[in-house]
Parts: structure tokens; sequence; C-alpha cells
């Protein structure tokens, strides 16, 4: 892949999984990566959710022309009727607010240079609806609303705004989701297998890349043919 010299790249969720599998692939191609985390081994300690955090990161580090915010959890594994409306909020603080929030911090510098891709974290459960995930579900679904509305909002800036919907992909995110939940997700996948983080980290350098041109507020599925639309 190819990038504008002298690019750099800010990765969310960067310590471990997709994250850490995408600051590796977009390094290998020669692009300055600075990772972002609560857990350990990020180069930044961030929490995506809180936005006195964000906006000091984005005045530590100045103009980046790649942002993957990858940080996310999958909240609760239980039915909807039994979850606590905190946990519901939590779910969306971190998931959606934090792609809002990253999105407005690191945007404008982008636009002002006239190039920029940013690439959500989206999930086919933002389509299909894992049943006793109603949480994870919709906050999902909500990053793909506003992946298609600031992708509309940047169309002729330069920055490219896209989003990745993968199935169930075998990370430290999904150590604690409920197997059954796991097993169904596996189950539903023509291929017959989770992915696998540097898979989803193949497609993520492309949507940061110069090869990608033509295509912004879109939803790109890597769900082993479990998507069906």
């Amino acid at each position: 892949m190819s990038y504008p010299e002298g690019v750099r790249a800010l990765v969310t969720g960067g310590a471990s999984g997709i994250g850490a599998a995408t600051a590796k692939r977009l390094a290998a191609d020669g692009v300055p990566v600075v990772t972002a985390d609560l857990a350990p081994g990020a180069d930044e300690r961030l929490d995506v959710s809180d936005p006195e955090a964000v906006a000091a990161l984005a005045a530590k580090l100045g103009p980046v022309g790649i942002l993957v915010h990858s940080a996310g959890i999958v909240g609760p594994s239980r039915p909807l009727t039994e979850l606590g409306l905190d946990e519901w909020r939590t779910t969306f603080r971190v998931n959606v607010d934090g792609t809002f929030l990253l999105c407005r911090a690191f945007a404008p510098g982008m636009a002002r240079a006239g190039w920029g891709r940013i690439v959500t974290m989206a999930s086919i459960a933002a389509k299909d609806g894992n049943p006793a995930q109603s949480a994870y579900s919709a906050s999902k679904a909500a990053v793909v609303g506003l992946t298609k509305s600031l992708g509309k909002e940047l169309a002729r800036t330069g920055v490219l705004v896209n989003a990745v919907a993968p199935a169930a992909v075998e990370t430290p995110m999904n150590a604690d989701t409920d197997p059954a939940i796991l097993a169904r997700s596996q189950a539903l996948t023509p291929m017959g297998r989770f992915g696998r983080a540097e898979e989803i980290a193949e497609l993520i350098a492309w949507l940061c890349s110069e090869q990608l041109s033509f295509s912004t507020g879109a939803v790109y599925d890597a769900s082993g043919g479990r998507a069906s639309y």
C-alpha cells in the first residue's frame, strides 16, 4: 500500500487484537503509528469515552492523517430485559461516544490538510443483531450510521471515512464473551471459522491507503461469508 509522505496514524485499541494487528500492518508499510489504549503496551494511555482525555491527546499529537478507531467493548451478554441502564450506557459511551470524540478531534486537521483516512469499527452484529447482545448490536449500528453521515460530510475534503464490520474474530475482546454466542456466530459463518486479527488489518490498511479513492461512508464486511447485505 502507499500513503502520502510524512502521514502519521493513530490506532485506538492498539494494545491488542485488531488494533495491534493494524498498527503492525501500517508500520510494515513505513507509516509512523501511535497506539492508544487503556491496556498496557500502547504508546498512549487513553479512555476513548473521556472528552478531556481525547482532547488532550489530540493537542499532544497534533494532526494525523490516518485514524483507525478500533477501541471498543462487547458489553453485557444477557437478554435485554435483564440489562441495567448503566451497563447499556457504558457500552454506548465506549463504542459510540468514543467514535464520535475521536472523529471530532482529528477530522478537522485532516480536512485542512486535504487528505485523510478514518476507519471505524462496526460489526456484523450491527446488521444482524446478536441475540443477548442488544447493547453491543445497537451501539455498532450507531457506529455505522455515524460513519455514513461523516463520510458524506467530508466527501469533498479529501478525507474518506469507512467502517469495517467483522464477524467474530479471535481477539482478547472476545475472551469473556458467552461461548454460546461465539458458537452461534461460527455456525452462521459459511467459512466455519473465526476471523484472525491480521486478516481484518489487511482490509483496514487498504482503507487507509492512497489506493482507496472513490469510497466513503461505506461498510466493508469481513465476515467469512456471513453478511447478506
